[in-house]
């Protein structure tokens, strides 16, 4: 079995500088808004160009381990695959409304009014339908998932949102008028998943061809260590900025809409990654899997929100605190795979 390294001390403290850098993209926020206000003036098609900056920081290095010739591989365990549309599509979705009605309309519904719970829940629905795709990619890499099976999960999960994304948020919601940015989704899925792709296969090649794949693998790879943690400690700065009014002027819904978010997020990981352990898919493959499930592609579900109810809507709030509790669980999860990867081979 192979052994995984050693975390360096700059990762055994990530919790850490995770907290200290929304404590700082808020103070940013709250003492600065200038600087977040410039800074989101950079958007392409609702997508913004700033946050496609970082994701590049955050997942070109794992472009660069992509060995495509081993995608072939994959059709030897397809499982992974299958797992991941499963979650993703038949059950995702529903559970969220579920747990979603449950909390706002009976937990707490002496406390958020019905009109409120109803918009809150609509919020909630288009998260849950827009499963994640570029920083899963983030999430592979810190629990060494496999890259090539990692790109395939998500390039087939993208190619799913086109068609089922709609249907299914109709369906749970009876919204008869939901209409998708279709440049937003294709823009997101150019930038955050065709460009780094294709940046890190050319650098691949380039190197490899130069200096060899011993030297790609020994020396040139380990140029990079520590960048995406880096790209996602100023992802979370960016992002608790820009959303830092909205934090600190709905503190307690804030608070209440976070908690079935965090449930349904917690829950999808242990359904994915538990049926992978049934299944009997290596610990590469399965992890990715748990995560892909587990976090959302939350820029698409914002931009629903915003284009169908406005800007302000309790339904844009719900996806935004999405977007808040995002990384924080994400890096709980990823601590969870890591600590129970025993239980997993390694073998594909």
């Amino acid at each position: 079995m192979e052994k995984p390294r050693e975390i360096s001390y700059f990762h055994q403290y990530l919790t850490l500088w995770v907290l200290l850098c929304m404590i700082l993209g808020v103070l940013v926020g709250r003492f600065i808004p200038q600087v977040p206000n410039f800074l989101n003036k950079f958007e392409f098609a609702n997508v913004s160009i700033i946050s496609a900056i970082l994701i590049w920081i955050m997942i070109y290095p794992m472009m660069m381990k992509v060995d495509f010739t081993s995608i072939k591989d994959i059709r030897r365990n397809p499982k992974g695959l299958y797992l991941t549309w499963a979650v993703n599509w038949l059950i995702k979705p529903f559970t969220m409304y579920a747990i979603a009605f449950f909390f706002f309309y009976i937990v707490f519904g002496n406390i958020i009014p019905e009109e409120l719970s109803k918009q809150y829940l609509a919020g909630a629905v288009i998260l849950g339908a827009a499963p994640c795709t570029a920083m899963v990619f983030v999430w592979s890499q810190l629990t060494k998932g496999n890259p090539a099976y990692t790109v395939v999960q998500v390039a087939t999960n993208d190619l799913i949102i086109l068609g089922a994304f709609v249907p299914i948020v109709k369906f749970l919601l009876g919204l008869n008028n939901v209409v998708v940015p279709w440049d937003t989704l294709i823009v997101s899925v150019v930038l955050f998943v065709v460009v780094p792709l294709t940046a890190g296969a050319l650098t691949r090649k380039f190197v490899i061809n130069n200096k060899g794949e011993k030297y790609f693998n020994r020396e040139f790879l380990h140029k990079f260590d520590g960048i995406t943690t880096v790209g996602l400690l100023l992802m979370l700065v960016f992002i608790f900025s820009t959303q830092a009014q909205t934090l600190l002027s709905n503190p307690l819904h804030i608070l209440l809409i976070a908690i079935p978010l965090s449930i349904q997020t917690f829950f999808i990981f242990a359904v994915a990654y538990g049926f992978a352990k049934i299944l009997k898919l290596p610990y590469h493959i399965a992890a990715p899997a748990g995560m892909i499930g587990a976090s959302n592609f939350f820029e698409l579900a914002v931009a629903v929100a915003i284009a169908l109810f406005g800007i302000n809507s309790p339904v844009a709030l719900a996806t935004t605190v999405g977007v808040l509790t995002e990384v924080p669980l994400m890096l709980l999860l990823v601590k969870i795979a890591n600590s129970t990867r025993e239980h997993f081979s390694y073998s594909i």
